[in-house]
């Protein structure tokens, strides 16, 4: 088996693109389509007729060998294209594939997806950009969730080439805690040592098991303080009806 055989042996076929994560399907199709060397039509143009050669008596007309070139070179970049274009098609979902397939080359299905999907991801980005920062925090939902909430909102905006220092994240998420952990954005903020994501969950989680155990002991003697108020109350009506009787 030749090289160019064990390579496109070992390289899988993108999974079919229905309309989400575009840059990522077209990273791995590009490659795709590279090693099966057909890229090459979504670039480059149809090859040019010979010119022949000019001298000073004028222009000769193309010698044999060049026409015989030339045909060979268009018919190669012919099946390219060919091939290029079907290769794009059957890796869209259905829904896609009767829309491009009308589209007579592979260069102008690419140009036509990349000019649809990375507008629409551009959109994408701001949107989450947006979700980032006026994403706030409420005391009527566990703080713990509300981060994991705001933590893949930064895996989106990762995966679209937006990376979020460290830092800024950690910052951001204690200056949106909710109002009732007012006390604890003033600790954690006063600390000197920078925190990590993951020294500061380990942290919100301790603190919202403490508040919740707080809660349970709370609600544990609210019982006890009923039972304190009905024995009195069935005294003071027992007190009552023994003065009324010696009456």
């Amino acid at each position: 088996m030749d090289q160019q055989s064990i390579v496109k042996t070992h390289v899988e076929k993108p999974e079919k693109f229905k309309g989400s994560d575009f840059r990522r399907w077209q990273q791995k199709m590009l490659f795709y389509l590279t090693t099966l060397h057909v890229s090459n039509v979504l670039i480059d143009d149809s090859p040019s007729p010979p010119t022949g050669v000019t001298t000073a008596e004028g222009v000769t007309p193309p010698t044999t060998a060049q026409l015989v070139e030339h045909q060979r070179d268009v018919e190669t970049w012919n099946t390219n294209e060919y091939n290029c274009r079907n290769y794009i098609l059957n890796v869209l979902d259905d829904s896609l594939y009767d829309i491009y397939s009308t589209i007579p080359t592979a260069r102008q299905i690419w140009e036509s997806l990349e000019k649809k999907y990375k507008t629409e991801e551009a959109c994408s980005k701001k949107f989450m950009i947006g979700k980032f920062m006026n994403f706030n925090m409420v005391d009527t939902k566990s703080v713990l969730k509300q981060v994991e909430e705001i933590q893949v909102i930064a895996h989106d905006l990762e995966v679209e080439g937006m990376c979020i220092n460290s830092n800024f994240l950690v910052g951001s998420i204690i200056e949106n805690f909710p109002p009732s952990w007012k006390n604890f954005k003033l600790y954690l903020k006063h600390l000197t040592d920078d925190m990590s994501f993951e020294q500061l969950v380990l942290r919100i989680r301790v603190e919202e098991d403490n508040r919740l155990n707080e809660k349970d002991d709370a609600n544990s003697l609210e019982p006890s303080a009923n039972f304190v108020g009905e024995a009195s109350s069935s005294r003071t009506k027992h007190n009552n009806k023994k003065g009324t009787s010696r009456i």
